[in-house]
C-alpha cells in the first residue's frame, strides 16, 4: 500500500518518517522475511501477523516507546524502522534507539537519512536530551550508521542484552541534544 507523504512527521530528500500502524503488518512482515539474512544474528523483527500486532501494539500504546517507519518518498515503500525504547522523562529525558534496514534499502543511505530525521524529532517534539544506541561489536553496519549520524562511542558493556539465546556484549554510543545542535 503506498503511503502518502501527508502522514510523515518529517521528511528529508529521499525518505519520510511516520509512526507504525497496525495496517503496516503485511508490508513490514514481508520485508522482514526478505531481510532475514541481512538481520541475522543481530536483529529479529516480527515476520508474522501475530508477532507484528504485538510488536507494533507496544510501540503504539506504551508511553515509554515510540516507533518510526522510514519510508521512501518515491512510492512509499518501508525502507526500515527506528524505535526509541526505554524513554525516561524528568531530569534524564533519554531513550535508547534500535533500528534496522530492510534488504531492498540496505546500503543506499536511506537509513542514515531516516535516523537523522528520528534524532531531530526526538530532540525536537519529543523533548528528549540524550539518545543511546547499543550495538554488538561485530555489527559493522550498525556501528557505521551510529558514527555517521554523529553518535560517539562511550563505552563497552559485557553481556548487556539477551539476544538469540545468549547474553551479548555491546558498545554504547550516545548523542545529546547539544551535540546534535553543534553538528547542524
Amino acid at each position: 500500500m503506498p503511503h502518502n507523504a501527508s502522514r510523515h512527521l518529517a521528511e528529508g530528500p529521499r525518505v519520510g518518517i511516520r509512526h507504525f500502524t497496525l495496517d503496516d503488518a503485511e508490508e513490514f512482515t514481508a520485508r522482514a522475511r526478505e531481510s532475514k539474512d541481512l538481520h541475522h544474528p543481530w536483529l529479529f523483527p516480527p515476520d508474522g501477523a501475530e508477532a507484528y500486532a504485538a510488536y507494533a501494539g507496544r510501540l503504539i500504546r506504551e508511553p515509554d516507546r515510540a516507533g518510526f517507519l522510514v519510508c521512501e518518498k518515491d512510492g512509499g515503500a518501508i525502507a526500515g524502522f527506528v524505535n526509541v525504547n526505554n524513554i525516561v522523562q524528568g531530569g534524564f529525558r533519554s531513550g535508547a534507539l534500535g533500528y534496522g534496514a530492510f534488504a531492498h534499502a540496505a546500503g543506499r543511505g536511506l537509513m542514515r537519512e531516516g535516523l537523522g530525521l528520528v534524532v531531530a524529532h526526538a530532540f525536537g517534539p519529543m523533548r528528549l536530551h540524550r539518545l543511546e544506541i547499543n550495538v554488538q561489536p561485530g555489527n559493522a553496519a550498525s556501528i557505521a550508521l551510529a558514527r555517521a549520524t554523529g553518535f560517539r562511542l562511550e563505552g563497552f558493556s559485557p553481556r548487556m542484552l539477551h539476544i538469540d539465546g545468549a547474553w551479548r556484549d555491546h558498545q554504547r554510543w550516545a548523542l545529546t541534544a547539544e551535540d546534535a545542535a553543534t553538528r547542524s
